[in-house]
């Protein structure tokens, strides 16, 4: 398939099945829990959104969209993953070109996955990035809905 084909077929929303993080010794870990929710939508116009939180991700305890405790706002910090920007394919890789981010380090800094797709499921795998403090890919399966 091309990259303008598998660029047209993510076209579209999908939803996250899965997602964990494997260390290089081969230690997987759930992050956002072993039932994350998330969404990833790609535009014709080559833009995507993709948002990730864990399920019961906790409500603040203020109705004020700008006024939360400090806890709250670390634990928000902590359970939340977004991105948004123009993206691209080359051969089989997905490179997004992030614009809005909530972890404001990858403005500006490409973010590259390795990309399969099977029927109505994208699996996306990212090279060795610092979480936790420690080396580990990240690997996402989401399915088109």
């Amino acid at each position: 398939m091309s990259s303008d084909d598998l660029k047209k077929s993510l076209i579209g929303c999908w939803r996250l099945l899965s997602m964990h993080l494997k260390t290089s010794d081969g230690k997987v870990s759930y992050p956002f829990g072993s039932d994350a929710l998330g969404y990833y939508i790609f535009s014709e116009s080559g833009y995507m959104s993709v948002n990730i939180m864990p399920v019961n991700r906790p409500k603040s305890g203020s109705g004020d969209v700008l006024c939360w405790s400090v806890e709250e706002k670390v634990k928000a910090a902590e359970t939340y993953i977004s991105y948004s920007g123009k993206y691209e394919i080359q051969g089989d890789k997905l490179i997004v070109h992030p614009e809005v981010v909530f972890f404001q380090n990858w403005v500006g800094v490409d973010q590259v996955r390795t990309l399969e797709l099977s029927g109505n499921q994208m699996t996306l795998s990212s090279p060795p990035m610092l979480a936790s403090g420690i080396e580990q890919t990240a690997h996402l399966v989401w399915e088109r809905i």
